[in-house]
């Protein structure tokens, strides 16, 4: 600066910007596209449903006092390195030396508790007293690196003393060094202020320190820990599934912030494990061989890979299996103190029965198990391992297994109320010294809330009859569908089903008379060629097609389809996607094993609503008295992305939306799906601009429909429910999802602006609910609950739509992210409650809305298009050559264009 400047000379001086602002380019963009690009959040609860009948009900989450609310958790990073600054790296390792460097340090860390995570956090409450955290602590069961000699087998699976100082020798001390680094300080009464509506962004993380607490406890105890669930290895919590599969049920437990206060939410859990003892027994079961000889040992070393096995009392990891049998597998026998130059080759059979002296029944011509490193293999027979308990099966689980998963999963409400109690009191959270020292007490008690009971919607079927479905649910019993449709132009299609077709044709037709359904003769039946019932599924469609197009006049209106399988038919891929795609061709698939008049009815329900007809519908419907539709021209969107099993990497994504149509309906959708990068949970596709002044994205083909099957009425009110995204993701959905949206409707026409309504349904969540007075029965369907153990703020609330026959009832978690079109909480409720009428597929009321259920036939459906194409087992995610970078995800074939506006999915 100029010294001889004058005061008023001087440059104004700059505007103090504050410290947590971020500077903002001005633009000259309208109001309305800056109101856009504010970033939206989930919207405050504007006030409470009202109607219905008040009920007191019981739900698993248990009131939590806390104390020391002034105090802070201090968070640590936590470092752990060898002497030579290698990362210490293990499973379970961590808590190992954490817990060795509490018992050592305990002075120097201020006698305080820990709370570690078992990864890279650790918390305290207040501040350690030392400023430089850094630890040498000695864990003397390390197993050691080096084996006895190149490839050999340490020895430590004989009860001999040679053997006990083998096994010491193979396990020494392990000096490693533990850095402590302050990351940052929590206030505890951030959970407080959550508790009064005020969450701030310390809210998650302080709950995440409690939440931490429990799994540590759980830890301490020897429990499997997946997510927040905790697994104790106690064999009357395990239950034999098949193929050498066991569910293992356990208890998940979160802290929750709630309206009431803050909760700890306990629920019954189950996680797949594989079975402890004897690996063979376990790859027997797994390949449902007769023996070890019949055993495929290509999938054998897949499924063994990384599981851990113990020999004597020392625990393997496995890294594979030998290529040759045991009795020819050779290795290099070092003797004592030699440096390898007079090392002997021994099999691995020889070593263990002659050296060792251990008899091997049935091991000699069978692969070894390899616990060694890639280029120093260790070997171990087969039949010395025995797979370690409590080991997480992650593979996708066949038919059998998962229906007998949940068979033997259920429980009645009143012995899961049972088991609750029990895992309260086994778990003794009052004992563990860091709640204490958080002040955290736990109620024994299930809360209680205050619920309603919803009426159920009038429903309209055919001859103008109205009627009121009791218990969540109606049937046709003389009763004639709202609109029928005709089945003409049809024919049969086998596929080597041993079936009585005449019979069934001729009871088709009979019960469809009576529902009002025209059911004409088909031209022919149609059995499949025996030369090509060996052939791959795409060729016995091919085929059946080919002899479809000689005999028929022209393209059928509609083919019934009969399969063998009742379930994951390989054909069905395949003929769905030649039918849909292909043709345009409406069909419907049967595996008929018991025909009766219900199972006739069920089967024209799902062909009446995909020829374009109507099974019932709401009373409300078509009249004023549903003002929230009839009022204002409303599309009413149901969206889903399914995945494919996990550890199937390289199955793309299927997303699914459908909408309604012909307003003032909310009985009739259509879909519209698409394929995308695989575990990608938001949906990239809703809009997306194509060549030329183009919008090929789901939401216009779906807008378009709108339009031209209401009257040339645009929506003016869009209400979309979302399925399968978490707490984490709502923000995605309420900036990303829905910008693609308004962008897809401006993109049809700038001067239009619908209002919007976004709601998530949320299944996989842990709360329930039971009927106080000890009642053996579900709560009844039309159940709500929005107060005490919904949240602070946030608009949410639990339904329970549907009638719970077995097991505990599970309500659905509706979340309202946005309402831009103000209906009131009653209202709202009320049509979430009707939308679970409105399935044509049953005839009961559904767990959750039927524009949701809808995407997820759809998606799964049309996954089936390319489930069928990629049947091999050499996809990097299972061991083959790995692309650089993602691979291309393969499009979907569109839709016929005759098929394209039916529910196809139904």
């Amino acid at each position: 600066m100029d010294p001889s400047a004058k005061e008023e000379d001087l440059p104004l001086p700059p505007t103090i910007v504050p410290l947590n602002m971020t500077p903002m380019i001005i633009q000259n963009d309208s109001p309305a596209k800056e109101s856009a690009k504010k970033k939206r959040v989930p919207m405050a609860r504007p006030g409470f449903a009202r109607k219905g009948q008040s009920m007191t009900l019981l739900t698993n989450h248990f009131k939590v006092a806390i104390r020391n609310v002034d105090n802070y958790f201090y968070h640590y990073s936590v470092n752990l390195k060898y002497e030579d600054d290698r990362p210490v790296e293990g499973k379970g390792i961590g808590r190992k030396v954490i817990d060795k460097m509490q018992q050592t340090y305990d002075t120097e860390l201020g006698k305080k508790g820990l709370a570690y995570d078992g990864e890279k956090t650790l918390f305290t409450i207040g501040p350690l007293p030392q400023v430089n955290n850094e630890f040498l602590v000695i864990l003397d069961d390390m197993p050691s690196k080096r084996a006895n000699g190149n490839g050999s087998p340490p020895g430590n699976d004989s009860p001999n003393d040679n053997d006990r100082k083998r096994a010491r020798r193979s396990y020494h001390a392990k000096t490693i060094k533990v850095e402590l680094s302050f990351a940052t300080k929590i206030p505890m009464q951030s959970i407080t202020l959550a508790l009064k509506g005020q969450e701030s962004e310390n809210t998650q993380e302080a709950l995440r320190v409690l939440d931490i607490i429990l799994r540590q406890h759980a830890a301490k105890q020897g429990c499997l820990l997946v997510r927040q669930s905790y697994f104790h290895d106690k064999p009357t919590n395990y239950t034999d599934l098949g193929g050498g599969v066991v569910g293992c049920r356990g208890f998940h437990s979160s802290f929750r912030p709630v309206q009431s206060g803050l909760s700890l939410n306990v629920d019954v859990s189950t996680t797949m494990i594989v079975r402890p003892g004897p690996l063979v027994d376990f790859l027997i079961a797994n390949q449902n061989a007769r023996d070890p000889f019949q055993l495929d040992w290509v999938k054998a070393k897949r499924m063994v890979k990384n599981l851990r096995v113990k020999v004597g009392n020392v625990e393997y990891k496995i890294v594979g299996l030998s290529d040759l049998p045991c009795n020819q597998q050779i290795f290099l026998l070092k003797q004592r103190g030699d440096n390898g130059d007079n090392a002997t080759e021994i099999t691995v059979y020889d070593y263990f029965t002659k050296i060792r002296g251990i008899p091997l029944s049935y091991s000699a011509e069978l692969p070894c198990v390899n616990v060694g490193k890639p280029k120093r293999p260790t070997f171990f027979p087969l039949e010395l391992c025995s797979l370690v308990s409590l080991q997480r099966y992650t593979k996708a689980l066949t038919v059998n297994q998962r229906a007998s998963l949940v068979e033997k999963s259920r429980q009645k409400p009143q012995e899961r109320m049972s088991s609750l109690s029990n895992a309260l009191k086994y778990s003794n959270y009052d004992s563990d010294p860091m709640l204490q020292a958080c002040g955290v007490s736990i109620s024994t008690n299930f809360t209680q809330v205050d619920g309603r009971l919803l009426q159920a919607p009038k429903l309209k079927v055919g001859n103008g009859e109205d009627f009121l479905p009791r218990n969540g649910r109606w049937n046709f019993n003389n009763k004639k569908l709202i609109t029928p449709s005709k089945v003409e132009r049809w024919a049969v299609v086998n596929f080597s089903a041993r079936c009585d077709i005449n019979g069934l044709i001729r009871d088709l037709t009979k019960c469809g008379n009576m529902k009002g359904i025209i059911v004409e003769n088909p031209f022919d039946v149609f059995e499949e060629n025996p030369s090509v019932r060996r052939a791959p599924p795409p060729v016995r469609v091919d085929d059946m097609f080919e002899n479809i197009k000689n005999k028929l006049p022209g393209v059928p209106k509609f083919l019934l389809c009969i399969l063998q399988e009742r379930k994951n038919s390989e054909i069905y891929g395949p003929w769905k996607r030649k039918c849909l795609s292909d043709f345009g061709i409406v069909t419907q698939c049967i595996a008929p094993t018991r025909v009766n008049d219900q199972y006739l009815t069920n089967v024209l329900l799902k062909i009446n609503a995909k020829l374009g007809g109507l099974n019932s519908q709401l009373q409300v419907e078509n009249s004023p008295a549903f003002p929230i539709i009839s009022k204002t021209a409303t599309i009413i969107l149901g969206m889903d992305v399914s995945h494919g099993s996990p550890g199937r990497s390289d199955v793309p994504s299927i997303a699914a939306v459908v909408s309604s149509r012909q307003w003032p309906l909310i009985s009739k959708y259509r879909a519209s799906v698409r394929t995308q990068s695989p575990k990608v949970e938001m949906i990239d596709s809703l809009f997306k601009p194509a060549s030329g002044n183009d919008d090929d994205g789901i939401i216009r083909e779906l807008l378009v429909d709108f339009y031209t099957s209401s009257g040339k009425r645009k929506p003016d009110q869009i209400i979309i429910f979302r399925d399968g995204v978490s707490e984490s993701q709502f923000n995605q959905v309420l900036n990303i999802e829905l910008d693609q949206i308004i962008e897809a409707c401006k993109f049809l026409d700038e001067q239009w602006c619908p209002k919007f309504t976004l709601i998530i349904a949320q299944k996989n969540h842990h709360t329930k609910f039971f009927q106080a007075g000890g009642s053996p029965d579900n709560v009844p369907p039309g159940t709500v609950v929005d107060k005490q153990v919904v949240h602070p703020k946030n608009y949410d609330f639990y339904m329970c739509s549907h009638a719970g026959m077995i097991g505990t009832t599970r309500p659905t978690h509706y979340h309202v992210l946005l309402d831009e079109n103000c209906i009131s909480p009653d209202d709202l409720q009320e049509l979430v409650h009707s939308l679970s009428y409105v399935y044509q597929r049953s005839t009961t009321a559904i767990s959750v809305v039927a524009p949701i259920c809808y995407a997820h036939l759809a998606a799964s459906q049309v996954g089936q298009f390319i489930k069928f194409e990629d049947k091999s087992e050499t996809s990097s995610s299972q061991g083959g050559f790995t692309a650089a970078g993602p691979a291309p995800v393969p499009e979907l074939p569109r839709l016929h264009e005759n098929v394209r506006s039916s529910m196809f999915f139904c």
